[in-house]
C-alpha cells in the first residue's frame, strides 16, 4: 500500500510548538547575520530523516523504535515507562494513518504494526522537514505527521534541527532548533529582567552618577574616544541604552546587558582605571608590545588590564599614573 504525506496549511495550526531559525550574530554566514536570517530568502533547506545503515540493515532515527540503542541503555524503569510511551504514541499513529487498532499491551504489537515498523523503509524514507527563514509550525494534535516529526527531532533525527534553544547554542553549528514555548519564554523573560536590570542601572546612574556612567561608556563603546567631559549626559544615555539592547559594540543581548549591569556595579576608581588604560591606548599613549602593556618609553604595566590596573594602583607607580592620566585628559576636556 503506498502512503501519501500530506501536509496541512500553515495558518490552522497551533503556534506553541515551532521550528525557528538559529543564528548567531557573532559567527559569519555569508553577510547573513546581519540580517537575522540563516539562509538567503525564499531559500528553504529541506532535509530527509536521518538513516543508519549497518551491515546493510537500514535505521531511521526516529524516536519512535523501542528497539533503538538509546533504549536499550536506560535504567530499567526508565526503559519500561519509554517503551510504553512509544507504543502509545505508534498506536495513535496507526490508527489515524493506517486505520490500523493495536492494544500496546498485546505480546505481538510490534507485528501488528503496518506502517510506523522500524524496518519500513517506503515509510521513513519520505518523511522530511523544509525550514527557512519563516517559522515552521507543527500542530500535533491536528497533524499526525507534526507528532512524528517532534520524536524525530527530540531522538535526534535531522541534522539541521537542534532539540531546543538550549541545545542550538552549545552546539553552535544547528541553522533551526524546536522552540516548545516554555523553555524559550523562560530564556526570552530572563533577558527580559536581564535588560530591565540594566535599564534600571542605567537611569539610576544618569539621574544620580553622570561621571560615573561616562567611565562606563568609556570603557564599554567601542568609539569610546568620542567622549569628552562636555558630551550631552543625553548622548551617553542614548548610546548605552543601545549598547544594553544589542545595538552597541556588544550584539548579544545578553552578553551587554549582563555587561553593563557588571561595570554598573565597579567602584569610581576601578572604572577610571579601565577607561584611562583604554583611551590611552587609542591615543597612542600605550602600546601593546610583544604581549606587553608598554608606555611609550617602554615601562611594562603588565600583560593584560588587570595587571595594568594593579600597577596603577601601586603608590610606587604614582608617577606613571600621573602622566598617563594626564596625558588623557587632555583628550577628554
Amino acid at each position: 500500500m503506498e502512503y501519501t504525506l500530506v501536509e496541512k496549511y500553515q495558518q490552522n495550526k497551533k503556534q506553541n510548538i515551532v521550528i525557528r531559525p538559529f543564528f548567531n550574530p557573532n559567527v559569519k554566514n555569508m553577510g547573513l547575520e546581519q540580517y537575522k536570517m540563516v539562509l538567503y530568502e525564499n531559500v528553504w533547506h529541506e532535509e530527509s530523516l536521518t538513516c543508519i545503515e549497518m551491515n546493510g540493515v537500514k535505521r531511521y532515527v526516529t524516536g519512535l523504535n523501542e528497539f533503538a540503542p538509546e533504549i536499550k541503555k536506560l535504567s530499567e524503569e526508565e526503559k519500561k515507562a519509554k517503551i510504553k510511551e512509544i507504543r502509545s504514541v505508534v498506536a495513535k499513529l496507526e490508527a489515524e494513518l493506517a486505520a490500523n487498532v493495536i492494544d500496546i499491551e498485546d505480546k505481538e504489537f510490534w507485528n501488528k504494526v503496518t506502517l510506523l515498523r522500524p524496518d519500513n523503509d517506503k515509510f521513513w524514507s519520505r518523511i522530511s522537514i523544509k525550514c527557512g527563514n519563516e517559522p515552521v509550525y507543527l500542530d500535533p494534535s491536528i497533524d499526525p505527521y507534526d507528532l512524528i516529526k517532534i520524536y524525530a527531532i527530540n531522538a535526534g533525527g535531522f541534522s539541521i534541527v537542534a532539540k531546543s534553544l538550549k541545545e542550538a547554542k552549545a552546539i553552535n553549528t544547528k541553522k533551526f532548533y524546536l522552540d516548545e514555548i516554555q523553555e524559550t519564554v523562560s530564556e526570552r523573560t530572563e533577558l527580559t529582567k536581564l535588560r530591565n536590570k540594566a535599564i534600571s542601572e542605567l537611569q539610576k546612574l544618569y539621574d544620580k552618577n553622570q561621571t560615573k556612567l561616562f567611565y562606563i561608556a568609556k570603557c564599554l563603546d567601542n568609539n569610546s574616544f568620542q567622549y569628552t567631559k562636555n558630551t550631552p549626559h543625553d548622548i551617553l544615555y542614548e548610546n548605552m541604552d543601545a549598547y544594553i539592547n544589542g545595538d552597541g559594540g556588544e550584539s548579544a543581548k545578553k552578553k551587554a546587558a549582563s555587561s553593563f549591569i557588571e561595570y554598573s556595579g565597579l567602584s569610581m576608581e576601578d572604572l577610571k582605571l579601565k577607561a584611562i588604560i583604554k583611551d590611552a591606548t587609542n591615543y597612542k599613549l600605550l602600546f601593546n608590545r610583544n604581549g606587553w602593556i608598554e608606555t611609550s618609553n617602554n615601562i611594562k604595566l603588565g600583560k593584560t588590564i588587570s595587571e595594568a590596573m594593579l600597577f596603577l594602583k601601586d603608590p610606587i607607580n604614582d608617577e606613571v599614573f600621573k602622566q598617563l592620566s594626564e596625558g588623557v585628559e587632555f583628550y577628554w576636556k
